[in-house]
């Protein structure tokens, strides 16, 4: 049976700093209550990994300095219900490469986290330690305040991250597809990204593809987009936006974790309409309206 994750909202920041100042407190103890050295065997893999692929090359990389200076940085586990078992909360990648290393051993930071703040500080603390690429970044925030009913400042402050910077990261989850999958492979960083964000979908694929073959800067690629732009017959003005109408699309996309769209008429009539890329993104988003 599932057991439903309650809402956290607010509640969320102190839940994670009375885990982290608990962990903290055993390991200014000096007694190895939160630092070990666990087998690996005894580890499972986390559920909440945010990363989409390891590149084996990389974990190779890893596992050849492993074997070189041993693991630099402990992974962070959690005691499960069988007595010496755990569970990954962050580090997959390390534990898989020291495994690669042929070593039978790792350190591991052990943290008491209860079940509702388990995906919370799972995927923080990802976002914060892992070298995760931008759009891994942006599905791991999604997830975070879809979860736990989140708005972006909320979500910056838990990640430590400006509220700007997170609306930023979550706007590539508006990309193309095709273009998605060039930043998931790291051939497209967050400035080709964000300049890429200005054209419709079928132009964003078309000019990142340019920008891949022919190796453009940041700099280019936005005065590409601005080719562009202005190859395209002009758009009429369009009409001044109510500031409230505006201020409550707003509160509505931050709230949903979806783009959504508000036309108001004078008469007092309007429309709503939301927007989704996927089956699932809509089944997360009846859910949400189910709580409600």
């Amino acid at each position: 049976m599932m057991v439903k994750k309650k809402p956290l909202g607010r509640n969320l920041n102190a839940l994670l700093g009375k885990t982290r100042a608990a962990a903290e407190q055993a390991e200014a103890a000096g007694d190895g209550s939160a630092l070990k050295e666990l087998p690996l065997d005894v580890i499972q893999p986390g559920r909440y990994q945010p990363r989409s692929a390891m590149d084996p090359a990389k974990l190779e990389e890893l596992a050849e300095s492993i074997r070189a200076q041993g693991l630099v940085q402990p992974v962070i586990v959690r005691p499960l219900a069988k007595p010496g078992t755990y569970e990954l909360i962050a580090g997959e990648r390390r534990w898989r490469a020291t495994r690669m290393a042929g070593k039978d051993t790792i350190p591991a930071i052990v943290r008491e986290v209860p079940d509702e703040a388990t995906l919370a500080l799972a995927l923080i603390e990802n976002i914060q330690r892992e070298n995760l690429n931008p759009l891994e970044e942006a599905v791991a925030l999604k997830r975070l305040i879809e979860e736990f009913e989140l708005t972006h400042g909320q979500a910056a402050q838990s990640v430590g991250r400006s509220r700007v910077a997170v609306s930023n990261l979550l706007r590539l989850l508006e990309l193309a597809p095709e273009v998605r999958e060039l930043v998931d492979q790291r051939r497209l960083d967050m400035g080709h990204a964000r300049a890429l964000l200005g054209l419709e979908r079928a132009d964003q694929v078309r000019a990142a593809q340019q920008v891949v073959n022919l190796e453009l800067s940041v700099r280019q690629t936005e005065a590409l987009v601005r080719k562009m732009k202005e190859g395209r017959p002009e758009k009429r003005p369009a009409p001044r936006r109510d500031a409230d109408v505006a201020r409550l699309e707003q509160e509505l996309t931050e709230t949903l974790c979806a783009p959504v769209s508000v036309k108001h008429s004078a008469s007092g009539k309007g429309q709503v309409t939301i927007r989704y890329t996927s089956l699932d993104e809509l089944d997360g988003l009846l859910e949400r309206f189910r709580r409600r």
